[in-house]
């Protein structure tokens, strides 16, 4: 039997765990991509482009934005994030699963885009306090940027309920695998 393939949105508030997730089903499935979306927001030392994003400048964003090459894109934390739409529909055509990791109203807007081809998913923190603690612990955010994420937190626990499935990640390993379940489910109706 043939799967299907999908768009499947993992959000979650910064630090629950959404990219670790993506990243570990990544190498458990080799039918699976990496959606590597487009940005204007500044590069992390440990960030590659054309791996982790696309990072453009305002300008290059707003053209692809101009020209309707992008899918979704959503102003974040005062920077741009936005889908290439190319790389949704080549993904879904050759029956492969894209995985996103996005925030909750580029989720959405992808949900409405592709109603019969995506899946969303929202990876919820087992506390805010664990939320906290994880943002910290990466060690990636100004003090200004720490507020900024933290000031987002309720907005996007609120639309995460409008997502198909919630997953809380408290324990790592058990929630790939229940992610893993749940997207291969959806594969196979």
């Amino acid at each position: 039997m043939n799967k299907r393939g999908l768009l499947v949105c993992l959000a979650s508030p910064s630090g629950g765990g959404k990219t670790t997730i993506a990243r570990r089903l990544l190498d458990r499935h080799d039918d699976y991509e990496f959606s590597v979306s487009c940005t204007t927001r500044e590069k992390r030392s440990n960030e590659t482009d054309g791996r982790d994003y696309h990072f453009l400048s305002v300008e290059e964003f707003e053209q692809k934005i101009d020209a309707g090459e992008l899918a979704e894109y959503e102003k974040v934390h005062q920077d741009y994030y936005g889908t290439l739409r190319s790389t949704v529909e080549e993904a879904v055509e050759n029956g492969k699963v894209l995985l996103n990791d996005i925030d909750v109203k580029g989720a959405l807007s992808l949900k409405s885009a592709y109603p019969d081809k995506c899946l969303t998913i929202f990876i919820k923190p087992p506390s805010i306090e664990e939320l906290k603690r994880r943002l910290i612990e990466r060690g990636t955010e100004t003090e200004k940027s720490f507020q900024i994420r933290m000031d987002r937190i309720s907005l996007e626990m609120e639309y995460g309920e409008q997502f198909d499935r919630q997953v809380v990640n408290d324990q790592l390993d058990d929630t790939v695998e229940e992610v893993g379940k749940i997207i291969e489910s959806q594969r196979k109706s």
